[in-house]
């Protein structure tokens, strides 16, 4: 069948871009996380349309990966006192300058079950992609959070 001169006509003459895949971010640990000493370089790998959850992921192959909130979309009054040695180590002008991100725990899969850890953050130098996971000695901040949105 051969196609019409309207068929023709209405076909674009340029070809149509795919849509570019979404940027990585790429994080060095100074310290590795708990129980994982052998990987310290990951990726933030969105998990949503949205952008509120990302996993947290190794870029070795055999490496973990974890599913991460940034705090402040589901933890808005969410403020830790930051040590200063640990934003000076990462390379933060001050703790207003990093993004801040709780890794959830989804029990068994059931998602209205998940929870934040609020304790231990993952505080992230975005200049340079330093990072790394902060345990506060402040214990008003829960280690399991209900995440609810």
């Amino acid at each position: 069948m051969t196609p019409t001169p309207a068929l023709l006509a209405a076909r674009p003459t340029a070809p149509v871009a795919a849509p570019s895949p979404p940027t990585l971010q790429v994080l060095h640990l100074d310290e590795p996380l708990p129980g994982f000493p052998a990987h310290r370089t990951y990726v933030l790998v969105p998990a949503d349309g949205a952008g509120l959850l990302s996993w947290l992921q190794s870029v070795d192959a055999d490496g973990p990966r974890f599913l991460v909130v940034p705090t402040q979309a589901f933890f808005p009054h969410y403020a830790p006192v930051l040590p200063p040695a640990a934003c000076a180590e990462l390379g933060l002008a001050s703790a207003g300058d990093a993004r801040i991100y709780a890794v959830l725990t989804v029990p068994a899969g059931d998602v209205p079950a998940a929870t934040a850890n609020l304790r231990a953050p993952l505080v992230v130098a975005p200049a340079t992609g330093r990072a790394r996971q902060i345990v506060l000695s402040d214990a008003t901040h829960p280690i399991r959070c209900p995440v609810r949105r």
